[in-house]
């Protein structure tokens, strides 16, 4: 997956959106405002679903079902739910390729993208605030990783330890 990054496909950024129960209410606005964003292409909902079977699916099968379509090209980018956002980054990061970060600020975000290549961007419900979370994510979709960067190198330096 070294050749991968986080452009945006030609017709705007597939994004995956998906959280275990204690990010519903999170993922249910963003889903939302990604479905309204016009740098946002599509937009593929994993769950949870407050009135389906799903809603009790614990956050690693979140995080991982992400990072599998990401790492199978039927998306370019995930926004991840959960109490902490830590769960849901660290099940996203067990796949193959796939760079997972929590942010609850500007810079972080900014960085994930920026310096780390990362197509994964996880929030924790409780601990960040709604509007805090529409403005990150609004953030992070329009940062695009440079592969020409200074960060490059040290990108391709976890993607050669992967095999990638």
């Amino acid at each position: 997956m070294s050749g991968q990054t986080t452009e945006p496909a030609a017709g705007g950024l597939r994004i995956v959106i998906g959280s275990d129960e204690a990010g519903v209410d999170y993922k249910e606005a963003l889903l939302k405002d990604l479905e309204a964003d016009g740098r946002v292409a599509e937009v593929i909902d994993i769950g949870v679903h407050r009135a389906a079977e799903d809603f009790t699916r614990p956050y690693p099968y979140v995080g991982l079902k992400a990072g599998q379509l990401i790492s199978e090209g039927a998306a370019d980018r995930a926004l991840l739910f959960c109490g902490t956002g830590l769960g849901v980054a660290i099940a996203a990061n067990k796949v193959l390729g796939i760079r997972a970060a929590t942010a609850h600020d500007s810079f972080s975000v900014e960085r994930s993208v920026l310096s780390n290549n990362c197509q994964v961007l996880t929030m924790g419900q409780r601990v960040v605030g709604l509007e805090l979370a529409r403005r990150l994510a609004r953030e992070w979709i329009g940062y695009t990783f440079d592969p020409d960067s200074a960060s490059a190198a040290k990108v391709q330096v976890l993607s050669d330890y992967e095999g990638c």
